[in-house]
C-alpha cells in the first residue's frame, strides 16, 4: 500500500492510501478526487488523468511507454519531464510518498 498526495490545481492536497497492484488514476477515482476525469477509464486512450509528477518523483517512476507518451501529446498543457498519464502508474511500496498535482483542466 502507497500513501500518494493528489494536489489539485488550486492547491488543495488529498492524502489517500492506494492498494498496491491498482494505478494512481483509480485512487483517484476511487477516492472522489477532483481533477482526474479518467474518460477511458484506464485504458491509456485519453489524456483525461494526465498529472504533473513532483520533481524528486521523476526520476522514480518507470519510463513513459510509446502509446503513453503519445496520449500525453492531447494533454493540457503536457511538460516534457513532469507530465504522466496515471492510469499507466501502477502502485507498489515504491510509490509511497508519491506527489502528483492535477493540471488547470483536463481535455
Amino acid at each position: 500500500m502507497a500513501r500518494i498526495t493528489y494536489i489539485e490545481h488550486g492547491g488543495k492536497e488529498h492524502v489517500v492510501e492506494v492498494q498496491n497492484g491498482m494505478t494512481v488514476m483509480e485512487g483517484a477515482r476511487d477516492n472522489g478526487i477532483p481533477g482526474i476525469e479518467a474518460d477511458c477509464g484506464g485504458a491509456c486512450a485519453c489524456s483525461t488523468c494526465h498529472v504533473y509528477v513532483h520533481p524528486d518523483w521523476v526520476e522514480k517512476l518507470p519510463e513513459k511507454d510509446e502509446m503513453e507518451q503519445d496520449m500525453l501529446d492531447f494533454a493540457y498543457e503536457p511538460d516534457l519531464e513532469r507530465s504522466r498519464l496515471t492510469c499507466q502508474l501502477k502502485v507498489s511500496d515504491a510509490l509511497d510518498g508519491l506527489i502528483v498535482q492535477m493540471p488547470e483542466k483536463q481535455i
